[in-house]
């Protein structure tokens, strides 16, 4: 009877009946839909895999959120390197302090093998800071028992300037499977200018050979030039027995010669040696004082990985001090020049370096300091006229830390200035240029070379009778640059410009 009022309504109103039909399967429509949502809600709240709190989620590059949550095989190695740097340089830096309230690191579903009894299970684990959790409101509920900071976790997020410091600059020793390990090095590298802009010294601080089990030693090495001048250098050969060196922190002993890092992040350098070519002796007794956020925190071009094969290259770069000031006195035969607030610079290189030659080069330009660079290793692509020759990078800085990063693809010289070497006649920049495109933001740089020495590369080659080497070297001169940096340009939407002086390498 019903069945068949409806049918009879239907052919008596059929407007209206299919206007009801509609709005009854709109709203069975609409009612599917929302109990959908809140069945993935319900699920995604139950998913221990999901990481909660806060708004935005930064993840690796190429990760999908699926992948995550599935533990599929191509998520297995994803990571953020750097980690320490994107979170204090970058996401909880004071730059963006007025648009992040908070940051937490997380670390979801890594894989661990547990080994217990002579027995080994595969287990899944993750890392959270509890504080900075809490602050995201993504914090864990507790049965019992307290979630708190440690002081891993606190070296973590906000560490102390020598705990800083250490973490980048550090020493290494000679890696397992390298093939010449008489051609590993590592170095502290300093350099002051003085006030008036006319007068700098290098200072470098080198032990190298098969550290610490082979044959190894070290060197203090100091270049003191006056622009348009003399360069006078100095020498101090020690033994590996008279070196300590640590592998968790930038303190290095050489003899009568030393670094070592306070608890405030200063450094306080100790240097004794003897003029190369004369019998003048040098002192010099520095403080240098990095600039607060002004580092880099390091990068390995290549590492050897020590399972026994061979390792042909690696090498390892970092600056803790892209900026600095220094303080104290450099004395040569009782001839002291005092500095006090000078501009100075500290960096840190380890690796294999036979066969290498770089671009280089770190200035100031007024409120910000840049550091540019390449490492290139010879090959025999290279020598064919077929390598790739690999952009720079270029890495700007200001009083909040980290500003950007470039990618230029080469650096121009021009210009041609003529000085002497072991009594040859070389041609040297006097001008040069960077200049990069990324997105909307945008830089150049343009450098007025006001001072370059000189060094051939050959000499040691030559001193240890290796003929071959020495004459394979088709860039054998290696150049060291004063001059004038002028940036200009445009990062995050503001213009950017400044001018300063800085220091500079290249090979020819």
């Amino acid at each position: 009877m019903i069945a068949q009022l409806a049918f009879r309504y239907l052919l008596y109103r059929p407007w209206r009946s299919a206007m009801l039909l509609f709005g009854y399967g709109l709203g069975v429509g609409v009612m599917i839909v929302l109990l959908a949502i809140g069945e993935a809600l319900l699920t995604q709240a139950r998913d221990e895999k999901l990481v909660g709190g806060g708004a935005i989620t930064v993840l690796p590059e190429g990760l999908d959120v699926e992948v995550m949550k599935t533990g599929g095989v191509g998520g297995l190695y994803f990571s953020i390197d750097r980690a320490r740097f994107v979170y204090r340089q970058l996401l909880a830096a004071p730059r963006l302090a007025a648009e992040v309230a908070a940051v937490a690191p997380q670390i979801e579903g890594k894989l661990l093998y547990l080994h217990s009894d002579g027995s080994e299970y595969a287990v899944r684990a993750g890392g959270e800071v509890p504080s900075r959790t809490r602050a995201v409101r993504s914090e864990l509920e507790l049965t019992s028992g307290a979630w708190e900071d440690d002081e891993g976790d606190r070296r973590w997020i906000s560490p102390a300037p020598r705990e800083l410091y250490s973490e980048i600059d550090r020493f290494h020793e000679t890696p397992a499977g390298v093939t010449r390990p008489e051609s590993w090095a590592e170095w502290h590298y300093f350099n002051v200018l003085s006030r008036n802009g006319r007068r700098w010294a290098y200072i470098s601080l080198i032990i190298g050979g098969d550290v610490p089990n082979g044959e190894w030693g070290g060197q203090v090495l100091i270049s003191v030039r006056d622009e348009g001048g003399a360069t006078r250098k100095f020498r101090a050969n020690v033994r590996s027995q008279d070196i300590l060196y640590s592998t968790s922190s930038p303190d290095l002993v050489m003899g009568a010669s030393s670094v070592s890092l306070e608890s405030d992040g200063e450094y306080v350098i100790r240097v004794r040696a003897k003029e190369e070519q004369g019998s003048s002796s040098l002192t010099a007794d520095l403080v240098v004082t990095p600039a607060k956020r002004g580092y880099f925190p390091g990068a390995t071009l290549a590492e050897c990985q020590g399972d026994g094969g061979a390792c042909e290259f690696t090498s390892g770069y970092a600056v803790a001090a892209l900026r600095a000031n220094a303080r104290g006195t450099l004395c040569i035969s009782g001839e002291c020049e005092e500095f006090l607030d000078a501009q100075a610079y500290h960096d840190h290189n380890w690796g294999v370096w036979r066969g290498v030659t770089w671009e280089w080069g770190a200035s100031r330009a007024g409120e910000f300091t840049f550091l540019y660079g390449r490492v290139e290793q010879k090959s025999e692509l290279q020598d064919a006229g077929l390598g790739v020759e690999n952009p720079l990078i270029l890495y700007l800085v200001d009083s909040l830390g980290f500003r950007a990063l470039f990618r230029p693809k080469s650096i121009a010289y021009e210009g041609a200035r003529r000085i002497a070497v072991d009594g040859r006649t070389i041609q040297v920049p006097t001008r040069a240029e960077l200049t990069d495109v990324r997105g909307g933001d945008t830089l150049h740089i343009t450098i007025e070379i006001e001072d370059a020495i000189a060094t051939d590369t050959r000499r040691p080659l030559l001193d240890r009778g290796d003929q071959s080497a020495a004459s394979a070297l088709s860039t054998p001169y290696f150049i060291q640059m004063k001059g004038v940096a002028r940036l200009t340009g445009r990062v995050g939407g503001k213009a950017v410009s400044g001018t300063g002086t800085g220091f500079f390498e290249t090979y020819r």
